[in-house]
């Protein structure tokens, strides 16, 4: 069975930067030990926001520039980066939440064969949560999990409302 990975969004604007909590900068270092030791094909997603992004929907409703393409801010943080060094990985911009290419990345990557996914990341209760659902509507009988010791959301009861909501959703939180 083919395993795959989904690092969501462990860039520096959401560890220590813009919108950065602790939370977010304890779960770093488990993130990157959980990369190290992951045998599998690896999808990293990267918030990706241009110039005009206070003009869009979520700009007007989250008035924080963040992830601005190619500012530190939008770079994986250091302890990410420095697991993923040296290893193949697939990156995927998105622009919002939910990337609404990776399903489609993981089916092709997948062939015939089964697989399992498993996401860490940030932010629960937004783009794990997000991409999640996403991945769990396109494969309702792959095993999907989420690893709880390896995300953070906005604040403790956002992450474990999140949690919840995905295990509601038949998503294993583990």
């Amino acid at each position: 069975m083919k395993r795959f990975l989904v690092v969501v969004d462990m860039q520096n604007d959401f560890v220590d930067g813009a919108l950065g909590t602790a939370e977010a900068v304890a779960v770093a270092p488990r993130v990157a030990e959980a990369i190290a030791r992951f045998n599998g094909e690896i999808f990293v997603t990267l918030d990706t926001h241009g110039p005009d992004y206070l003009q869009t929907a979520e700009g007007k409703k989250l008035p924080v520039e963040h992830c601005l393409k190619g500012t530190a801010g939008w770079q994986l943080c250091p302890p990410v980066a420095k697991a993923l060094a040296g290893r193949p990985y697939t990156p995927v911009e998105k622009p919002a939440f939910g990337s609404l290419t990776l399903p489609e990345m993981v089916a092709r990557a997948a062939g015939e064969e089964p697989f399992s996914l498993e996401l860490l990341g940030l932010c629960t209760d937004i783009c794990v949560v997000s991409n999640a659902l996403l991945l769990k509507a396109r494969f309702p009988e792959a095993p999907i999990a989420v690893r709880a010791d390896c995300c953070a959301g906005v604040t403790p009861q956002l992450h474990a409302a999140a949690l919840a909501t995905m295990q509601s959703c038949q998503i294993d939180v583990i």
